[in-house]
């Protein structure tokens, strides 16, 4: 199968440009007030977010949250769904989940779904994909849970297949591990939902990035060792024969724009100079008000960034 990028509708929007783009993250929804205070929070969050100058906006795509956030006795959105209702919420922040696991949905279903966000959404949607890791979630709700070389399989799988049902042929596909009759996807996107990998494994995950996606998404670590990534994801490129320049360097913020705005400046200055484009930044874990430090993000930290 190619490699080329399929085209749809609208060619994705290019993640990179002369100025920092950042995105939000909700990874922690224990947010004051217990359930009902969802929906609320959330809402405040997204138009915020809408009206701040942030890019994107991202949620968590798991079935229980995560031990370092206190484990399935936490509260967990479904992401998908919690996409479509912020998609109401909002109009110009792009939306998608950080990362979508590639063992939740089927990839037919999967490429629907973020095609139906993006026609509601008017062309916002984007897709975040990623080989899964969360074994007791899966165990937990009885879902197929494949060793890590089987996931990686799939997920290179997944890549070809939403590639194909964003393009103009909506013919058969015949994998390893998923068999598709006809790739047919009515309506089109509105706009070809940019497509990420997340993670930062050299041998298996960089080499997907450089082979098909639009974007890299790595975990904050020290300069040395965010720059090599850097060098084997190139390395990725040139094997491939694309140009480095073709795939956006996007990270998640290490420090507290907030709580540390002077650190936060000169982590965003060194990523810089390292070439990223985008920074997913998010309230801390179990903020007393998640919608106040957002705002000052956006109303006091974010604009003193604006030469970045």
């Amino acid at each position: 199968m190619s490699t080329t990028l399929a085209t749809s509708s609208r060619a994705p929007a290019r993640y990179g440009g002369s100025t920092m783009r950042f995105a939000v993250h909700l990874a922690d929804l224990s947010y004051p007030g217990g359930p009902a205070a969802l929906a609320p929070t959330l809402t405040s969050l997204a138009r915020v977010a809408d009206q701040g100058g942030i890019s994107r906006l991202t949620m968590m795509d798991h079935y229980f949250q995560m031990e370092p956030f206190g484990g399935p006795a936490e509260p967990m959105l479904e992401g998908y769904t919690s996409l479509g209702y912020l998609a109401g919420q909002t109009s110009s922040v792009e939306l998608g989940l950080l990362v979508t696991g590639v063992t939740y949905r089927h990839p037919g279903l999967l490429a629907k779904i973020i095609t139906t966000l993006d026609v509601l959404s008017g062309g916002r949607a984007v897709l975040g994909l990623g080989a899964a890791w969360y074994e007791r979630e899966h165990l937990g709700l009885g879902v197929p849970f494949p060793p890590t070389a089987e996931r990686f399989e799939r997920l290179e799988e997944t890549l070809q297949i939403v590639r194909q049902m964003w393009s103009d042929d909506d013919g058969p596909y015949a994998g390893k591990h998923y068999q598709l009759a006809e790739t047919v996807c009515l309506p089109r996107p509105v706009r070809r939902p940019p497509i990420m990998v997340g993670g930062q494994g050299e041998r298996k995950t960089l080499r997907l990035v450089a082979r098909y996606a639009d974007a890299c998404n790595l975990f904050p670590a020290d300069l040395e060792t965010v720059r090599h990534k850097l060098q084997v994801l190139d390395a990725h490129c040139e094997t491939e024969g694309r140009d480095p320049a073709e795939v956006a360097r996007t990270i998640i913020a290490g420090t507290d724009g907030v709580a540390d705005p002077d650190g936060f400046r000169r982590e965003l200055e060194a990523y810089a100079d390292l070439g990223f484009s985008m920074v997913w930044v998010g309230p801390p874990p179990k903020a007393a008000d998640p919608v106040g430090w957002l705002t000052e993000l956006t109303e006091r930290r974010l604009p003193d960034l604006a030469d970045l």
